[in-house]
């Protein structure tokens, strides 16, 4: 039955869940000529306007809005179904929500509708009473030939008090011509309006082909979000036609999805790292210490990071976080309030455009707090403590005990140990694969890979031959227990070196590099004299012994290279004289020469048997093996040391921060991947877009509503740094393996240094993307964040506080977009963006944008209008946000969508506050509220609103006092 109770969240009446409920073959006779099967698509839409309301009051005219209700036979009761939205100060009122039964509504021709107008004494308090009431069956209304009812209103003393008009919107075939348009007009009746046209991205084929593709009906959007909500309007236009519009709110499983696998992700590269860390091996009594310290704060965070995941997996609850759990600590690191806002607009003319904003609630560490600072400050506090723990450990004369590393020193570290981790593996199957060659006596296979793994086993030696590598290598030798009481070291690493095996190769003498000979780090003082003379020339030994053991090692590798090379070369030289050897006996014969000829063969070639070329390069691929192995694991040991070196001081510190950042950055990454599914399905056939994408990368615009007042600033640090680090996020598409929604999720990979998201996609769209998407490229991202503070609280922030991080974050953010269009520009034409009616061309956008960023004016929202409006001519995606994207998040909403069908789609302006209300009170965000909090008030009071600026004011009647 319509608007029965489904959901365990309560889902309020005036919302309805579209789902794929076969109907029954009643409806489907209706009258209404579409026969659409897509649950986007209303099985009956229809309007309403009164006409001459009467009041008990003369004095006053009615402010009023119509209930909705519907019964189905044999069910016995009423059902309220939907309302319109309340319109002030008119006998006639014309309104502008339709009212909409989907699939689920679960219609028949014998249901009744029962439609009752209030007339509104006081919205702030909600005090009405009924005016009068009219009914009327699913089948009067379609019976009827033009799908028109004008009925009377009569109160509940029988009495009439006005007329109340009832049309259906039908539905015709696109190919159908269309009849003449009538115009809505004031008084008692409304004339016929034109119908829609439906989409029809109902087979596979033609939803791939379809510019709008359903959140219930596609198979990857499908997968991706549910529970979605619609609402229907129908608005005038400037040239007297009707615009149809379809809101609609969807939630996503990534909610859950995506933090489940980043905290796996994470917890494996800690482990790992304590893993590096224990493995360094023995070391001198402090550093020791050190390394147990560093060791008990990582399993101290892995624990917290396992019981996260625990609590991530036994969570049973909705697919999305209300705005009342966001500082719970077992889900944060959930997003907040994650949902998909999309409206569909179709014209009289046939166009379907379809807009889509992510709203996600402020991502931040709401469960830490906030104490005044967020991960901006904390990060300078940071590198504010390693500095003074240097400048300490300098003055104190231990020096010589850890070294201060400059932060590029830490990112080349870390670049490091990720190569030679790479370049290690690549190495290692490369020479696989040439030992498999030469067993197969593979002459091509052999000259292919030997140059792949030249190549391969060259990077990784001059990714080895490094001053800071270097430096590290001799930091590491002098934490050994040995380097002070032995004069030398080990030689631990001879016996693994081609020396052992090949004399005349031993680079055990080979002098000192040039390159070498400054490898010791500058920052080492010089030694100093007196007693200390002694001491420090035998350090210095030590050190040059050390240096010469890894220029050796270093060596080894590039002549085992060397070796393998010219072994493969004589293997080939004689295989090919094999080749001509033969090929001169068949010559020989065929030209009848004496059979006593004697041959001129070589030797070697006579002796060829089937495993020699195996049996030849065995030793050496394992010599180079061996000695790449050696010269890794040595190199990757320094680099660990290199970073315990430089944590050590500030570990429990650096640790707590960067879980603080993991979990903001999570729901900004959760929030980012939704965007970036929705945006890559509905550009499925925009080449100019999907260009773009693999040539310059995906803008993404977060719009955020925050003050800088109190804990909120602190909430704007967390997220600016959120946002910024989606710069380490790169999207592979590939085709999924099925059609089964499981196996079209994303799948996250990588670490802190970078995250890569593989999208699955079905056959049938993959198959649409250019060739570089699917060959695997990866795809990267470009964001930006513009934030201006609309409340109360930042009224204090202007009068009192400091808005200094407001402007240097859309300083910073007004670069990188302009820098992003300025890479646009000089490898893609202007016709492959968005056509717009605007007659701004983007860069006189971005000029306007760049001068309000720059000027010094309260609560500039045109800042956030320029920057979603050039985000969406860019192709690129939006996300709104405020604290809780409930309130503020609603009002930024419902504005940009009326500012696109007046920009757009011809919008009448003299119903623009009318459209405006009517979203904000009856649309999906105030549905958000109920779903949140659950009550559909916005948390607003009187006082609060007088700081908004205008436009995000809602209309009285919707907010009051609620938690947020």
């Amino acid at each position: 039955m319509a608007g029965k109770e489904r959901s365990p969240r309560h889902r309020p009446w005036s919302v309805y869940r579209a789902n794929t409920f076969d109907l029954s073959a009643e409806m489907m006779g209706l009258a209404l000529s579409g026969k659409s099967q897509d649950p986007d698509e209303p099985v009956l839409e229809f309007s309403v306007a009164c006409s001459e309301l009467l009041t008990p009051s003369l004095d006053r005219k009615p402010t009023s809005f119509v209930a909705v209700s519907c019964t189905t036979p044999p069910q016995a009761f009423w059902t309220k179904h939907a309302q319109t939205e309340i319109i002030e100060g008119t006998s006639n009122p014309i309104f502008l929500s339709s009212v909409a039964f989907f699939q689920d509504s679960l219609i028949t021709q014998q249901t009744q509708v029962k439609l009752t107008v209030y007339d509104v004494k006081d919205r702030s308090q909600g005090t009405m009473y009924m005016l009068g009431s009219s009914m009327f069956s699913v089948k009067e209304l379609l019976q009827e030939k033009h799908h028109r009812l004008h009925l009377m209103l009569r109160s509940t003393e029988n009495e009439p008090v006005g007329n109340i008009t009832v049309i259906a919107w039908q539905v015709e075939e696109k190919h159908e011509k269309r009849g003449p348009v009538a115009r809505l007009q004031r008084g008692d009746t409304v004339n016929g309006r034109m119908v829609l046209p439906v989409d029809e991205s109902l087979t596979e084929s033609m939803g791939v082909k379809s510019k709008s593709s359903s959140l219930c009906k596609d198979p990857l959007l499908k997968a991706v979000f549910g529970g979605v909500m619609s609402r229907t309007y129908r608005f005038p236009t400037t040239d007297g036609n009707h615009l149809r519009i379809l809101e609609q709110m969807a939630e996503s499983t990534l909610s859950l999805h995506i933090p489940r696998q980043f905290v796996k992700l994470l917890l494996e590269e800690d482990a790992v790292r304590v893993c590096e860390v224990e493995e360094l091996g023995e070391l001198s009594p402090c550093w020791e210490n050190l390394r147990r310290q560093i060791i008990t704060h990582y399993q101290t965070i892995i624990l917290t990071y396992q019981e996260t995941i625990s609590d991530l997996h036994e969570y049973k609850g909705p697919s999305f976080k209300s705005s009342t759990l966001k500082a719970d600590k077992k889900l944060e690191f959930i997003p907040t309030n994650l949902h998909i806002q999309r409206m569909r607009v179709q014209g009289e003319s046939g166009y379907d455009w379809t807009y889509d904003v992510v709203t996600i609630g402020a991502p931040a560490a709401h469960h830490q707090g906030f104490k005044g600072c967020g991960l901006r400050k904390l990060l300078h506090k940071l590198e504010e403590a390693r500095k003074h723990s240097y400048q300490e450990e300098s003055s104190a004369g231990s020096g010589s005990k850890a070294m201060a590393y400059q932060p590029q020193d830490i990112m080349k570290a870390k670049e490091l140990i990720a190569q030679i981790n790479t370049l290690k593996t690549q190495v290692c199957y490369y020479t696989e694969r040439l030992s498999r060659a030469a067993k197969d006596r593979s002459a091509n296979a052999l000259e292919r890979t030997l140059a792949i793994l030249t190549e391969k086993t060259r990077q990784l030696v001059i990714v080895c031959d490094s001053k800071l590598l270097s430096s590290a290598i001799l930091a590491l030798a002098a934490a050994r227990p040995e380097f002070t009481q032995q004069g030398t070291p080990s030689p631990s690493s001879s016996s693994l070196s081609p020396s052992s095996r090949s004399p005349s190769r031993s680079p055990s003498r080979h002098p000192t590099s040039p390159s070498r000979t400054s490898t010791s780090p500058s920052r080492h003082a010089a030694p100093p004299e007196g007693l200390e003379g002694s001491k420090n020339k035998r350090t210095s030994f030590q050190a040059d012994l050390h240096e010469e053991e890894w220029e050796k090692i270093w060596l080894n590798v590039d002549k085992s290279l060397e070796c393998v090379i010219q072994r493969v070369e004589r293997l080939l030289q004689r295989d090919k004289l094999q080749s001509d050897s033969s090929s001169e006996d068949v010559f020989m014969l065929a030209s009848e020469e004496p059979s006593n000829t004697k041959k001129e063969t070589s030797p070697e070639v006579e002796k060829t048997s089937p495993g020699e070329w195996s049996d030849a390069l065995y030793p050496l691929l394992t010599t180079l093996t061996d000695c790449a192995s050696l010269m890794s694991d040595k190199a990757k040991k320094a680099m660990v040391f290199l970073l315990m070196q430089d944590s050590a001081p500030t570990i429990a510190m650096s640790l707590t921060l960067q879980y603080r950042r993991d979990v903001v950055f999570c729901q900004t990454l959760t929030a980012l991947i939704c965007g970036f599914v929705i945006k890559l399905r509905n550009s499925l056939c925009d080449s100019g877009f999907l260009r773009q994408l693999h040539t310059i990368g995906l803008l993404v615009q977060y719009e955020s509503l925050l003050s800088t007042y109190g804990e909120e600033l602190s909430m704007l640090e967390d997220m600016s740094i959120g946002v910024m680090d989606l710069r380490n996020v790169t999207f592979k598409v590939t085709q999924a393996t099925s059609a089964f929604a499981p196996d079209m999720l994303p799948v996250i990979t990588g670490n802190r240094n970078g995250f890569n998201v593989r999208v699955p996609m079905p056959g049938v769209m993959f198959d649409t993307l250019p060739r570089e998407i699917q060959n695997g490229m990866l795809l990267r991202v470009q964001p930006v964040l513009f934030n201006v503070g609309i409340n109360e609280q930042q009224t204090l922030a202007e009068k009192f506080g400091d808005t200094s991080l407001q402007e240097v974050i859309n300083m910073e953010s007004m670069t990188r977009l302009s820098s992003y269009y300025d890479q646009f520009k000089e490898v893609l034409p202007e016709d492959s963006l968005p056509r717009s009616r605007s007659t701004t061309s983007v860069p006189e956008l971005l000029k306007q944008l760049s001068q309000n960023v720059n000027a010094k004016k309260s609560k500039n929202v045109e800042i956030l209008w320029q920057a979603a409006e050039a985000c969406r001519r860019l192709n690129g995606v939006r996300f709104t946000s405020c604290k809780s994207a409930k309130d503020r998040t609603a009002m930024s909403l419902t504005l940009e969508q009326c500012q696109i069908l007046q920009q757009e789609h011809a919008l009448a302006p003299q119903v623009f506050y009318q459209a405006l209300d009517c979203m904000r009170s009856e649309g999906c965000r105030r549905e958000n509220t109920m779903k949140n909090v659950g009550c559909r008030k916005y948390a607003f009071n009187s006082l609060q609103l007088k700081a908004f600026p205008r436009q995000y004011r809602p209309p009285e009647g919707t907010y009051g006092k609620v938690e947020t």
